[in-house]
């Protein structure tokens, strides 16, 4: 599958996944395979419409085969989240509930800290045409609401678990806000482009572009500055000597043929 290095360990584990009275096979699976994108394991169903086990659900999770097979049915929402200590409910619409209402980014966080006390957490999202019941969001201890466009604020099953995930994964992730890919190549020292820039403000000299005299000093630290920001790697450095070096031989020996 592409995305997919099976040379990895698979992520797992979180807050489970409550998904209430849903109605079609493909939006389990591909709930299912939301959830593993982002590390979450466990996948609870209350009375799915279409019943248990089902082809399409194994379909649409598209290689979420760990958390299909885990998946666990319960007749109520009350037995499917008996065992849990903090509930949440994911929900588009507003309720007259007393209830705390947080963001996923939030929840995620909150999910994380209970998580780490050894609470067991769930998360409970509704069926596709109505979402949750008012019965159902009396089990839960706080109610998850994604921003969304006001008028237009409905979304898919899947999505909404995606949603979620990637909050909860991004919670504890470590990754820098930005990284620089530079495939095989390390980033140049200082001393590579000192020679290159000697290098080509030689060049430039013989050429004749650092004209007027009075205005070389500062020419050749605007471009000096250029080649800084482009954080270039060593290749790159051996790469642009070796253009230097083409155009002043070209210069030297003239136009060929």
């Amino acid at each position: 599958m592409a995305g997919t290095d099976r040379s990895k360990p698979v992520r797992a584990g979180g807050p489970a996944i409550v998904l209430v009275h849903p109605q079609l096979g493909e939006n389990v699976g591909a709930a299912a395979r939301a959830m593993l994108n982002f590390g979450l394991s466990e996948l609870r169903l209350v009375a799915p419409r279409d019943g248990w086990p089902n082809d399409k659900a194994v379909a649409a999770a598209s290689g979420a085969d760990s958390v299909i097979e885990g998946v666990r049915v319960f007749q109520t929402t009350r037995e499917a989240v008996a065992d849990l200590q903090e509930v949440y409910a994911m929900t588009a619409r507003q309720r007259d509930l007393r209830k705390d209402v947080v963001t996923p980014e939030h929840a995620a966080t909150a999910i994380h800290s209970s998580l780490s006390g050894d609470q067991k957490c769930g998360v409970m999202f509704g069926p596709e045409r109505a979402g949750l019941e008012n019965d159902d969001l009396s089990l839960a201890d706080r109610i998850i609401n994604i921003p969304t466009n006001p008028g237009f604020s409905s979304l898919n099953l899947a999505q909404a678990v995606l949603l979620f995930g990637y909050e909860y994964l991004r919670a504890a992730d470590q990754t820098p806000p930005l990284q620089h890919n530079d495939g095989d190549s390390f980033p140049a020292t200082k001393a590579d482009l000192t020679l290159l820039f000697d290098h080509l403000e030689g060049e430039l000299r013989t050429s004749g572009f650092l004209f007027p005299p009075e205005k070389a000093p500062t020419m050749v630290r605007n471009i000096r500055a250029l080649l800084q920001r482009a954080r270039l790697t060593e290749q790159e450095v051996r790469t642009l000597r070796g253009i230097v070096s083409s155009l002043s031989t070209a210069r030297q020996t003239g136009p060929k043929g």
